[in-house]
């Protein structure tokens, strides 16, 4: 296959949103814990987890638009209240996790509706998954529009983390292997990784 520009550009809408988003490859599947201003509890599965940097330890989310009437309860719990958590599952969990992407009302909380438990880290509002083997709590910092395609960039700051089925390296590194951490593929595909080994630094 060799597609050009305008090719693209001409799919059947839903081919090419398949295409392209599978296209990106794997990525982290992160379940985004919130909790609405009446205190309904909301969790949904994104699979646009960016490192945006270490010092200070940011992490970006991006927001997609939504169809016309379709409320982003997610985005709007962030910006109401300025917390939100972000949960590693591993595998075992992949049918819940993916569940979460249904179109849930806003006073049904996806907790209860597909079977995940909910936890509180101390001194933080947003609801983390019980299930989780990561669970990183996430101060709102900044949203970024993107007015090329009506997407935005949700940036917060780590506020802390908590690793409790997952190895921690002398060095610092989260190794997710394991635990069978689950990884994603477009929409609807689901994976665990499997580690080739760790390299020194490159020099030239």
């Amino acid at each position: 296959m060799h597609l050009h520009q305008q090719q693209i550009e001409q799919l059947e809408q839903r081919y090419r949103t398949t295409f392209i988003n599978s296209l990106a490859g794997y990525r982290q599947a992160v379940l985004v814990g919130t909790k609405s201003t009446q205190g309904i509890s909301n969790l949904a599965i994104f699979n646009s987890l960016i490192h945006l940097g270490a010092n200070p330890a940011l992490f970006g989310l991006i927001c997609r638009p939504a169809p016309e009437g379709v409320e982003r309860h997610t985005l709007q719990n962030i910006l109401d209240n300025g917390v939100y958590s972000l949960n590693f599952v591993s595998a075992a969990y992949m049918q819940q996790a993916h569940q979460t992407s249904a179109r849930y009302p806003a006073h049904a909380s996806e907790f209860h509706s597909v079977g995940f438990g909910e936890c509180y880290l101390p001194d933080f509002a947003a609801p983390c998954v019980e299930e989780a083997v990561v669970r990183i709590a996430m101060q709102f910092r900044q949203l970024v529009p993107i007015a090329l395609n009506n997407t935005a960039l949700i940036i917060g700051s780590i506020s802390q983390v908590q690793c409790n089925g997952v190895e921690v390296a002398p060095d610092g590194f989260v190794n997710l292997e394991p635990a069978q951490v689950l990884i994603s593929q477009g929409l609807d595909a689901y994976f665990t990784g499997s580690g080739l080994g760790r390299l020194p630094y490159a020099k030239p």
